[in-house]
């Protein structure tokens, strides 16, 4: 796959996403793939794990002076999270928006968080807002040898 750039809209990019703790524990995990999959988007890697306390703050450290910043560590270390790679073209801007709204009160019906969220603070999956989020959320969350490339056989119906 080609290095991926701040200026590449168009172009296949991958893309870091997390069904935090609310969502493993209510069972959305596969209804929630689905829907990355239903779009046309390829999972390259992914994992169940834990979120360590040093993990959890170092993935959001870009929040670290603010209030809620320990609520943040505190909830996705509470439990399991499911961690996944995605790859499309415009990866990152397609699951921002199949996610919907941070605040799923603000999400439209048929986005994720729409459809399974309520709370801000309970909203169901995490998905990196940029290009440098995501190549610095898939370093944190996976080794390169997690990752796979491969063609998908509906990928000409695709593009």
């Amino acid at each position: 796959m080609q290095e991926q750039r701040e200026d590449n809209v168009g172009s296949m990019q991958r893309t870091f996403v997390m069904v935090k703790p609310d969502g493993v524990q209510r069972g959305l995990v596969g209804r929630i793939i689905s829907r990355f999959e239903d779009k046309g988007l390829k999972l390259v890697g992914m994992k169940l794990c834990l979120i360590s306390d040093e993990l959890a703050r170092e993935h959001y450290a870009e929040h670290a002076d603010k209030p809620f910043f320990q609520e943040l560590v505190d909830f996705i270390t509470s439990a399991p999270v499911v961690s996944m790679v995605l790859e499309g073209k415009d990866a990152v801007a397609v699951v921002r928006e199949l996610c919907g709204s941070t605040d799923p009160s603000q999400s439209p019906p048929g986005s994720i968080r729409g459809d399974f969220g309520i709370e801000i603070s309970k909203n169901i999956i995490h998905a990196s807002d940029s290009l440098a989020s995501a190549k610095r959320e898939i370093a944190l969350h996976f080794e390169s040898d997690m990752l796979l490339s491969y063609e998908r056989v509906d990928e000409v119906w695709i593009y």
